[in-house]
């Protein structure tokens, strides 16, 4: 059987860091198995539903590498929820409601001050024909519920959190259609997953009890059960849940300057027994993609652990994946020289402006103007088609007697402008004869 996933946001905003989490977990799975892995936009909330979201979902995907086979999407499939509907109705698996909200919370005040779960008593079952009719006749519209079987045992093996069981008579059978006629999430989800033919379903663990009523409507569906998979919530670095990675949108994230294969890197691996490793790219981490390995705690997403994994990727980038990012007239060995130093690649048109100048170099005393006179005379002579910098390093500790730190910032000084940075090795070739004479004559 081919493994097929999805991702089913609602395009209401912009896609977040949870988000993205869950998108990677079903593209990775699909991937491990040589499966598919679609998008599907859940947007039949019309009133609160954005085309500009849909189009920021589809670039944030693509921004990732998180290709879907396919997309589908819940506004045109109206006639098909429809049909299922209706087939539900025959079977009596749905059926009419009218209390208020005011009327529901008032009923579970009372079951909660006894001592019960604060289940829907079901009292819309009972309701005969003649009862709809008068309600119908008074200016009523229905909700509908789905009808839980009590004598169907509720169970699937959640592929992380291990056998699930549900006892369907302490459920409260859910509201799966409004009095308007528009649709709640749980009824449609099924009907998309039977109809698409989705294997697996992985998602967070706020979702289990969606999908303890969601199992029962596959059966009255006639549709097979997905395999679940429920994957531990994040939390933020305080060990709490945190509002703001509810709100850290990839939008912020690539605004930082923060890689697409760092986001991968770190989430692919959040929450599992796994080590986050920069050096794997997406295909590396799906073919180890393994369910198995991830936890049942809150996973910890770390703002800082994820600025040190981007910088290890930025590290490891060639020269190709970033040429179009470089500043005009950055060629390859200038990459290879300041990528060290980088926490972003925007980072490298300062160093560029290090290489290229003009620079402002700090001031300096008689003696380190002196010593400078000493290093622009021996810089003069050098051959600097080989090594300058370890030549003019090893005539100057000759010629003055200097080591260490005194030997060597002053030089990075008058050369760069700044006291730290990329290797001077690399650096001063790309500086160059010309550039590096006058810097070091024209401290003062």
């Amino acid at each position: 059987m081919t493994v097929i996933t999805r991702f089913a946001p609602s395009p209401t905003g912009r896609l977040h860091v949870g988000n993205i989490r869950a998108a990677l977990h079903n593209w990775l799975l699909a991937r491990r198995h040589g499966g598919q892995f679609w998008l599907r936009i859940d947007d039949t909330d019309q009133a609160r539903s954005r085309e500009e979201h849909v189009t920021a979902i589809r670039a944030d995907l693509a921004w990732l590498g998180l290709h879907p086979a396919g997309e589908a999407r819940q506004s045109d499939r109206f006639a098909i929820y429809e049909a299922a509907f209706d087939r539900l109705i025959a079977a009596g698996r749905v059926y009419r409601c009218y209390e208020s909200q005011t009327e529901l919370d008032v009923k579970r005040k009372v079951l909660l001050s006894r001592g019960l779960p604060p289940i829907y008593d079901r009292a819309g079952r009972a309701l005969t024909e003649a009862d709809h009719a008068a309600r119908a006749a008074a200016g009523e519209a229905p909700h509908w519920r789905f009808a839980l079987d009590p004598d169907q045992p509720i169970g699937w093996d959640d592929a992380i959190r291990g056998p699930q069981r549900f006892d369907p008579r302490q459920l409260s059978d859910p509201v799966v259609r409004r009095a308007d006629g528009t649709w709640l999430y749980l009824l449609p989800s099924v009907i998309d997953d039977a109809d698409m033919g989705v294997t697996d379903v992985l998602r967070g663990e706020d979702h289990v009890s969606n999908t303890a009523t969601q199992v029962q409507m596959f059966t009255a569906l006639g549709a097979p059960v997905p395999r679940f998979a429920h994957a531990a919530l994040l939390t933020g670095a305080e060990g709490k849940l945190s509002k703001r990675l509810g709100t850290l949108g990839i939008a912020d994230l690539r605004a930082a300057g923060v890689e697409p294969g760092a986001i991968i890197a770190l989430l692919a691996r959040l929450g599992t027994a796994d080590p986050v490793d920069p050096a794997l790219d997406a295909d590396a981490l799906a073919a180890a993609f393994d369910l198995t390995r991830f936890g049942r705690a809150p996973a910890r997403f770390d703002e800082a652990e994820l600025d040190r994994i981007n910088a290890a990727v930025i590290h490891r980038l060639p020269f190709a994946a970033v040429a179009d990012r470089l500043p005009p007239g950055m060629d390859e060995a200038a990459w290879a020289a300041i990528r060290p130093n980088l926490a972003c690649v925007a980072q490298a048109a300062d160093w560029w402006q290090v290489i290229t100048g003009p620079i402002t170099a700090p001031a300096v005393d008689a003696e380190t103007r002196a010593y400078l006179d000493v290093a622009a005379s021996l810089a003069a002579t050098l051959d600097w088609t080989n090594d300058p910098w370890g030549a003019l390093t090893r005539a100057l500790k000759e010629a003055t007697g200097r080591k260490g730190k005194p030997l060597f910032l002053p030089l990075r000084h008058a050369l760069t402008g700044v006291d730290h940075g990329p290797d001077m090795g690399a650096l001063l070739p790309l500086i160059g004869r010309e550039a590096a004479l006058a810097r070091l004559n024209a401290s003062t």
